[in-house]
């Protein structure tokens, strides 16, 4: 059953009530931009697609400007392996040589990219893709990866960036002209080297830089989940720092995490990270008062 036919099932007073509820959300977010990192089987699932997409151009419809900074990860693990190459990881970021520089750029910026764009527009919005590139929006240099153990130490993990500036400029002309941008995580150097920027990070950079009412991180688990598997709705600086030393944060975690605190404290009204195996998970984060997965807060 389709969620349309689902909702033709309900007797139109509950109809009504569900809209009317919605409208104080409606009226306190417009205007307002939203920041969603959009991965995981939200990505891969057709159903998901197609809820995300539909989510992403009612939040438009309704005065709102979501900004979509998109992932990519099991996409270029795919590639990679038709080329006979295995993609390695150091504390949560992909080892980008010259070779996976390339498979990242044509994935990234060409097939994911043009994907989720499509999947919008066919929904009724009118998405554009943008990479680090296009209107100088995210400028990068190489990122210099210290140790988590010996502050000593520093891994090289190649074409792996971090962000120097951003310029929001093309984002607000877009925004300006009910366009929905969708961010490929890809920045330049000063010598127009290519750089791959982990997606969470950029997100919430973005989110700071515009200074976003929601960042909205959708992930393939329910939240953050302590040691037995409890979600934790709502997590502060020394928690995270509490969860990180003992080892329940980790791996991929950590920049999705660190770049959610550094946005909260930068600004960011709620940041959340929140399921996005649970159809229309996003909507009803910011149009109801049902939560979902975690809220980062800054103190």
């Amino acid at each position: 059953m389709t969620d349309t036919t689902a909702a033709s099932t309900l007797a139109p007073h509950d109809q009504a009530l569900i809209l009317a509820q919605a409208m104080p959300y409606i009226r306190k977010f417009h205007g307002k931009t939203l920041v969603i990192k959009y991965g995981g089987n939200a990505m891969t699932d057709p159903a998901l697609q197609q809820a995300f997409a539909e989510d992403v151009v009612l939040l438009k419809l309704v005065g709102m400007n979501p900004v979509v900074v998109h992932g990519g990860g099991p996409q270029i693990e795919t590639a990679l392996k038709r080329l006979g190459k295995t993609g390695e990881f150091i504390q949560g970021m992909r080892v980008t040589d010259a070779e996976t520089m390339e498979v990242v750029e044509w994935v990234l910026g060409g097939e994911v990219q043009q994907d989720i764009v499509g999947m919008i527009n066919r929904a009724g919005g009118k998405a554009v893709g943008l990479t680090g590139r296009d209107g100088g929006l995210i400028r990068a240099k190489k990122l210099r990866l210290v140790d988590n153990q010996d502050p000593s130490k520093e891994h090289d993990v190649g074409q792996v960036g971090e962000i120097e500036s951003i310029d929001p400029s093309i984002l607000q002309c877009l925004q300006d002209d009910a366009f929905i941008p969708v961010v490929s995580p890809i920045g330049f150097g000063a010598n127009n080297e290519s750089y791959n920027i982990n997606a969470d990070v950029v997100a919430a950079k973005l989110a700071t830089v515009l200074q976003a009412e929601k960042l909205l991180m959708l992930t393939n688990i329910r939240g953050v989940l302590d040691k037995e598997g409890q979600l934790l709705t709502e997590l502060t600086p020394g928690r995270i720092d509490e969860l990180c030393a003992d080892g329940t944060i980790s791996g991929g975690m950590i920049p999705k995490i660190a770049g959610a605190l550094d946005a909260a404290k930068s600004g960011v009204n709620a940041v959340h990270i929140i399921d996005g195996r649970v159809p229309h998970a996003m909507l009803l984060e910011v149009l109801s008062e049902q939560a979902f997965g975690t809220m980062i807060r800054s103190r």
